[in-house]
């Protein structure tokens, strides 16, 4: 990994890039409790093919980006989403991402983000349109409490804490990933585990995954927000996602005018590698769309 490090006011982000910078750069927004290398460097690389500039980061409280000092939400906050439970929010972690589009001297990116990045995507979108030239939110909700809401038999698992000794916390995600992946693909469990082990020796800390999950809850229902979102949008969700569940993909593709609904069938709450033919499509596709409309919209 070649990782470089930025400040974006009290927070450092940690950060990658891939390609040549005169492309036009594809900012790519991980999700809840997972580091940058939830984006495979050959899924950067399948962007880079696509005529892209592509940059991945950790969040802040995760990685070998900052932490937060803040205490973690208690489970009675996160049960009842209550604003208390949140440390900072998702437009706190929207305005991390412009600042490291202004470190890397960027004026406008297209921005793909998964689950919670998707959330974070939908964000920079809605609060920085002029910062954005085409949005791909992918497993993702609008923070409806009624649309794309977890499978009620995943709840145990992820109410229960990840075990702090290496190998111990690699097998937890593995039956994490287990539960949560896609039924409709090959479940690829050594690179699975290989990941875990990568994210574990970056930097294992189960506390700031819990105060991502206070900033989701806090930031509550987040609807009539998207509906203000400009950028040409693609919204893709996998059909047999039990921890976002479908609804929330078309919730977000109802939000959002002018966006397309992309099903991606068998897939559940990752991006395995037999899919990303048609994730990598939706999202390049669009972006090259948004810039191919660019020049006129920027004439008229």
């Amino acid at each position: 990994m070649n990782e470089q490090f930025c400040d974006v006011g009290e927070i450092t982000l940690c950060y990658e890039t891939f390609g040549d910078p005169a492309d036009p750069t594809m900012l790519l927004v991980m999700g809840l409790g997972t580091q940058m290398v939830g984006w495979p460097e050959e899924f950067c690389r399948e962007l880079v093919g696509e005529g892209f500039h592509v940059v991945r980061f950790d969040n802040r409280d995760i990685g070998r980006s900052s932490r937060i000092d803040a205490p973690v939400p208690t489970l009675g906050q996160l049960l009842r989403r209550s604003p208390s439970a949140a440390a900072y929010t998702l437009g706190d972690m929207a305005g991390d991402a412009v600042g490291l589009l202004d470190h890397l001297g960027v004026d406008s990116a297209h921005i793909a983000g998964a689950s919670m990045g998707g959330m974070i995507a939908q964000s920079i979108a809605a609060r920085h349109p002029e910062r954005v030239r085409s949005l791909a939110s992918i497993m993702s909700n609008t923070g409806s409490r009624f649309k794309g809401q977890p499978h009620l038999k995943l709840y145990p698992l992820f109410l229960r804490r990840a075990p702090r000794e290496r190998e111990a916390y690699v097998d937890h995600i593995a039956r994490v990933f287990k539960a949560i992946g896609s039924p409709g693909f090959d479940h690829d469990v050594e690179e699975i585990r290989a990941v875990a082990r990568v994210s574990y020796d970056r930097g294992h800390d189960p506390a700031g995954g819990a105060r991502q999950l206070g900033a989701i809850v806090g930031s509550g229902d987040r609807t009539r927000e998207v509906r203000r979102i400009t950028a040409p949008t693609v919204v893709v969700h996998g059909s047999a996602d039990r921890l976002v569940g479908p609804s929330g993909g078309r919730a977000t593709a109802a939000a959002i005018p002018g966006a397309r609904l992309v099903t991606v069938e068998g897939m559940g709450h990752d991006l395995p590698r037999a899919a990303w033919p048609q994730i990598v499509a939706a999202v390049a596709g669009n972006a090259h769309a948004a810039d191919r409309a660019r020049p006129a919209a920027q004439a008229a």
